[in-house]
């Protein structure tokens, strides 16, 4: 049954949510381009900045919790102060182009059961990348009803009840490209290459999975020829070259950690 369409004849509700964490800097545009959604709502990890007043002030439902115990706790605390018929995860740091809100809004009013994932416009260090082949798909656009929980402290991923008879969801793709300000200083990109770095080594400890130096210069290595070269990084200047460069480094810190640091890995959370 299309969502919405039970009983009463009101159209479907959108609820946008988003997780911040001392984002005053680019918080504003965020929620201004979902400033349509019945629902526009914020969980905050404790911020330091004047994020929550300026969500407050865009008319934005804010909801603080500075026990930060990983991107899927938050995101199911999200999920629990939803009531909109789909939830849109939006992170702080894109903004949806007119384009973008028209079509998630048409997504909405057509009551289909699926789950959409998105695409993105890199925009990195003040330059959008117009050549750059971004081929990430991510899963933001949920009947909320069908969720049952996020998992995982980095990228998190939604576990979904089946539709009724036991059918699995239908995926769907959002055809217009989100505007992602993924990286915007140096000093940014320095800063979120440890968070994801450690991150990203916990896990692979947490599985079982081995480091090294050797291991990391594989990684990093392929990581920048494949954005550089493959996807066209080399084509968008000193900002692509930056980019790439950055996304290569995780891969191979990742490693290292992974065999360095390995003893303070596990359980490790980081904001």
């Amino acid at each position: 049954m299309p969502v919405g369409t039970g009983g009463a004849s009101a159209p479907p509700t959108l609820t946008v949510a988003v997780l911040t964490h001392n984002e005053a800097h680019r918080i504003e545009a965020c929620l201004k381009s979902a400033a349509f959604a019945d629902q526009l709502l914020v969980v905050d990890s404790g911020s330091t900045d004047n994020t929550v007043a300026i969500a407050q002030s865009l008319g934005a439902e804010v909801h603080s919790y500075p026990d930060w115990q990983g991107f899927a706790v938050q995101r199911n605390r999200l999920l629990a102060h939803s009531r909109g018929d789909y939830v849109f995860f939006l992170d702080a740091d894109e903004v949806m182009t007119p384009a973008f809100a028209q079509e998630l809004q048409a997504i909405v009013r057509s009551g289909e059961q699926a789950v959409w994932t998105i695409r993105w416009r890199m925009v990195a260090y003040g330059h959008e990348l117009k050549y750059f082949r971004s081929q990430s798909q991510i899963e933001r656009l949920f009947v909320r009803a069908l969720v049952k929980e996020y998992t995982g402290v980095v990228h998190e991923q939604a576990q979904l009840h089946a539709l009724p008879g036991g059918a699995a969801v239908p995926r769907r793709l959002i055809k217009a490209r989100l505007l992602h300000y993924s990286r915007t200083t140096v000093r940014g990109s320095l800063e979120k290459l440890t968070q994801y770095v450690m991150l990203g080594a916990a896990k692979r400890a947490e599985a079982g999975k081995r480091g090294g130096v050797l291991r990391g210069l594989a990684s990093g290595g392929s990581m920048f020829v494949r954005l550089y070269v493959f996807r066209l990084g080399f084509l968008c200047g000193g900002a692509g070259f930056l980019y790439c460069l950055f996304v290569a480094l995780e891969g191979f810190f990742r490693y290292a950690a992974l065999h360095y640091d390995r003893d303070s890995l596990t359980g490790r959370v980081i904001r």
